[in-house]
Parts: structure tokens; sequence; C-alpha cells
């Protein structure tokens, strides 16, 4: 008996638990699923972040063709700054005043207050996310100031933008418990502010400091006359391509921009939100784009290239407020009106003669305010479904027009505060630093160009241009030895800069620099602009040839040493002809 009962211990005990050893796996998996789904989401979030932060290659693309050459550094290191500046600012105070933990439900409303410097903090991939959002917001302005903004004007406005202006907004519309998000909630009508990724919180309050930095620093040197009835200047861009390069890359990151903020991947449904949400942008953006494209035909007769990419860019901005949430056949509203509207500001701006090289209010403020108005339109609980729903038979369909309207007024509530807030903030900041004579460079400075005086560096530098046979340099032929065809103390320096030559000259032989061969035309050198005008008006009609200084005009130049010519005054060139073999003696004297 004691035997079987033994026996039976050790069967029991020998036994698996199979219902905990279930429990335990169901527990594990349910650990791996939750891993899996954070690991997702962050990769996701950082994908999308790192496409969003492309963008600022776009708009330094976008920018730098806008923009004279003479001032192409200078607009490439400001969209540098932005993202270098941004991130510093958003780190140390921008997160905790949009996203920071809010204990006091009153103070809540307005700003969060914690999480500074990201401390007790680890949800970095939305941190990530959020800061190329407050780095598109300040990059923004600096096409509306180009080419005369002082850089300490630049450092302040993006530090200012980054750090306080655009998170306190993104805690009032996308902070839980942010007035705007809360909204109003009365009987049937319940609103909150509805912003899918942006147009209000990021571009309309980019564009709205654009249209104030553009009004105060005033409009650039010839770009309006002085007489209010003559027609206005246009100051063209010195690089189509690099233009349109920019626009197609802003293109394609506002594809990310937008179905990037779903900010999740893993739940179903969510994946079909993200691509729904890309789809709209683009159809929004092609349908800008054709607006503005066939209105600007019929009206100038010419298909515009730059313009078209704006209209474009319009298009994609008003998409991001509901992209989410609106049909593909609505893109038709959001993109036909984004183009009207972008038209209109554009041609306004000029009619208020507020010079804004990039158009940075037409596109940002003006499709903000109209992606703001049309998710409340033509999203899927707007004023359009409502009116559908009411004649349809709902018997809601009062409670739901009163409720789509007062949506539409809530929107229209939330604009109008972020343009306030945004212009309270800069006004004073721009006024002060206009008063400490900050805001813009000297007309000395705007005239020659921002490159060489403020930063030292030429974005196109002479020197590494041309042919390398300088104008008043015969050509030796390429069978024999260069160097014995060389003045003395000129071996090996074939293509190196002359340093006794001013840079309006050096400038102005590389102006008219062509092959190696013989030029029918005599080389001319110019001492100043008004010279050069002078000689592309000739040559215009063809009467070039015939403009030469008078004798009695040209200062006599002095040679102190036989083997250096100092090139001072223009002077025409007699190049040697190709036949003749020179001596070093002649070829000095040809240069003088």
């Amino acid at each position: 008996m004691a035997y079987c009962f033994s026996f039976f211990f050790r069967i029991t005990m020998a036994t698996p638990n199979y219902t905990a050893q279930i429990i335990l796996l169901q527990q594990e998996i349910d650990e791996m699923k939750a891993d899996f789904s954070e690991n997702d989401n962050a990769f996701f979030l950082c994908s999308m972040s790192l496409i969003i932060f492309l963008m600022q290659c776009g708009f330094a693309f976008l920018e730098a063709g806008a923009v004279r050459s003479k001032n192409t550094t200078n607009i490439l290191i400001k969209n540098l700054l932005d993202s270098c500046i941004a991130i510093v600012g958003y780190w140390a105070l921008g997160w905790a005043l949009a996203f920071g933990d809010c204990p006091n439900d009153t103070i809540g409303l307005f700003v969060g207050y914690s999480q500074f410097f990201l401390a007790n903090f680890e949800n970095y991939p939305k941190f990530f996310f959020q800061y190329v959002f407050a780095a598109t917001s300040a990059t923004i302005v600096s096409g509306a100031v180009a080419e005369r903004c002082e850089f300490a004007n630049y450092i302040t406005y993006c530090s200012v933008i980054s750090t306080l202006v655009y998170p306190i907004l993104t805690h009032w519309g996308w902070h839980p418990k942010g007035w705007m998000a809360l909204g109003i909630t009365s009987g049937v009508i319940n609103t909150h502010y509805d912003d899918f990724a942006g147009s209000g919180v990021v571009h309309l309050c980019g564009g709205s400091i654009s249209l104030l930095a553009a009004y105060m620093i005033g409009a650039r040197i010839g770009r309006f006359p002085e007489d209010e009835d003559d027609e206005s200047d246009e100051i063209l861009g010195h690089s189509v391509p690099f233009a349109a390069l920019g626009g197609f890359i802003l293109m394609f990151g506002f594809l990310a921009f937008n179905g990037g903020s779903m900010a999740d991947i893993v739940k179903p449904g969510e994946g079909h939100i993200v691509a729904l949400a890309m789809v709209n942008t683009i159809l929004s953006g092609a349908f800008a784009a054709l607006t503005y494209l066939i209105a600007h035909y019929l009206y100038h007769g010419k298909w515009t290239l730059l313009l078209t990419i704006n209209a474009c860019l319009a298009g994609m901005v008003a998409s991001c407020a509901g992209c989410n949430k609106m049909e593909p056949w609505a893109c038709i509203w959001v993109g036909v009106g984004a183009g009207l509207i972008y038209l209109t500001l554009s041609r306004s701006m000029i009619k208020w003669r507020i010079d804004d090289p990039l158009d940075a209010f037409a596109v940002h403020a003006g499709g903000g305010f109209w992606g703001l108005t049309s998710v409340a339109i033509i999203g899927h609980d707007g004023v359009v479904y409502a009116i559908g729903n009411t004649i349809g038979g709902a018997t809601n369909g009062g409670d739901q027009i009163a409720q789509a309207f007062a949506q539409l007024g809530w929107q229209w509530v939330c604009a109008l505060a972020i343009v306030t807030w945004s212009f309270l903030w800069m006004w004073p900041i721009f006024g002060l630093l206009k008063k400490i004579g900050k805001l813009r460079v000297s007309e000395e400075v705007e005239i020659n160009g921002l490159d060489i005086y403020k930063h030292g560096e030429s974005a196109y530098p002479l020197h590494a241009y041309g042919h390398g046979w300088h104008d008043f340099e015969s050509a030796p032929s390429s069978k024999e030895n260069h160097s014995k065809h060389l003045p003395v103390g000129r071996k090996n320096r074939i293509m190196s800069v002359h340093p006794e030559m001013s840079l309006e000259q050096l400038a102005s032989v590389y102006d008219r620099s062509g092959s190696v061969g013989e030029s029918d035309q005599p080389k001319r050198l110019f001492q100043n602009q008004m010279e050069r005008r002078k000689s592309r008006m000739l040559e215009a009609n063809n009467s070039f040839s015939n403009m030469y200084l008078d004798d009695n005009e040209v200062p006599e130049r002095k040679n102190t040493n036989p083997k250096t010519v100092s090139l001072q005054v223009p002077t025409t060139i007699v190049e040697a002809p190709e036949e003749e073999t020179l001596t070093t003696e002649q070829q000095e004297s040809n240069w003088t």
C-alpha cells in the first residue's frame, strides 16, 4: 500500500502544470507584442522624421535658387543654423512648454512646465518628430527677409520661434489639456481644434511672422519704384534648377510631414490612414498647381515654373489639417482653393508693396488658413456632410449642421489666436532690433551682397571658373613647352589667380571668358558697374566693338618692375597671332 502511494505521488509530481505554463507563455507573448509595437512605432516616427528633416535641404535649395548669387552663402547658412538653433532651443525649453506634464489644470490650459532639458524623459521618437516640426516653422520666415536681413536678427527670431512661440502654440492645439484642443462643449455642440499635421500651428504661425517681418524690414533696394504708379521691377533669382530641386524635395517631404503625423502604425487601420493622408497631400498639391498654372497662362500667356511650384506647396500646406479625414475627391476643393488664395495673396503683397522674395506669406499663411477652414467644411463631419445628411432625411440633421458650423467658427477662432500670438511675440522683438540697427543690413552691404561681407565666402568664387588661359595671355600650342611662353615669375601658375588684379577686373575677365581660341572682339577690363552695364547695352545693339574709352580718359600706368605688370585700369588687350612665337618681353609688352 505504501509502495502504491509513493508511486502515485511521484507520477503526480512529475506531471507538468500546463495551465501555469500557458499563462506564462501568454504573458511572454503579450510582452513581445508590446515590445514589437513600441519599436515599430518608434521606427515609423524616426523614419518619417528623417524625411521631414530633409525638407531643410528643400528649403535651402528653394531659397538659394530664388535669391541672387551674391547672397547664396548667406541664405544657406541660415538654413543650416535653423536646424542647429531649433534643436538646442527645443531641447532646453520647447518640449517642456509644448508637451510637459501640467499638474495644475488652469496653467495647463496655456503652457506645460515640466521635463525641461528632457529631464525624466524617455520618449525620444516623439521628441525628434516634434523637433523637426519646430525647425520647419522657424525656417519659413527666412525666405520672407532674404537678401537684406541682419544676421543678429535671424538668430534672434529663429531662437524665439523654435523655443517659445511655436511650442506654446502646439500646447494649445495638440496637448490634451490645451485650451484650443479642449474647445467648447455646450448641449449638442462639442468643438475642438482640428489640425492633423499643422496647417495652423506650423504654417499659419510661420506665414504670419513672415508677413510681419517682411513689412517691418522693408523691401529690397530696387524692388519697388519710387513712383507708385509705375510697375514693380521683379528681382530674379540666380538659379531656376536650384529652386525647382528644392520644390521637389519639399513635395517629397510633405508626404512624410502629413503621413507621419499619424504617430502610430501598428494598430489596425492606421496604415490605411497614413496612406490616405499621403494620397490627399499629393492630390491637393496637384490641383493647386494646375489651378495656378492655368490662371497664370490665361493672364500672362506664359507657363510659369517657379510660381507653379509655390502653388503646389500651398496646396500641400492646406491639406495638412484634414488629410486624414477627407475623401480624395475633396482634394479638388482644397487644392483649387489653395491655388486661388495663393494667387490672390501673392499679388496683394505686390500691391501693398511688401517684398516677400519666396512668397512665404502667400504659401504658408494662405495655405494654412485655408486648410483650417477646409477641414471644417469638407471633412467627414464638416458642413458639407451635415447638410447632405439633413437633405437625406437624418433625424438629427439640425444638430449636425449646428455642430458643423460651430466647429468652423472654432477653427477661425483658433486661427485668429495663432496669428495674434505670433504678432504679439515678434512685433516688439522686430521693433527693438530695428531701433538698435540690427534688423537690416546697410545699403552698401545689400547692394554688394551679403556673402563676402558677412561670411567671407562666395558661393561661386571667381577663381574656380574659367578655362585657365586668361584673356591677356596667348594660349600656347599643346605640343609646345608652355612654360617658355610665360613671363618671368609666371611659370607653373597658368591656372592661378593673378593677385595684382582687382576683384572687379577679374570679374570682367571671367564674365567674358570663352574658349581658349582666339576671339574676334578685343577684351576689355571694367573698373566699375557703370562701365560694364553700358558695355552690355551696346552689345545688345551689336555695337560693342565701337565702344572704347578715349585716350585722354585712360590714366597713365606705371610699370616699376619690368617682370611684374600691374593692371589697374581698363585696357584693350591685343592677343598674339596663333602662329607667332613671342618672346617673354613681347608678351609683357602685350599685357600693357
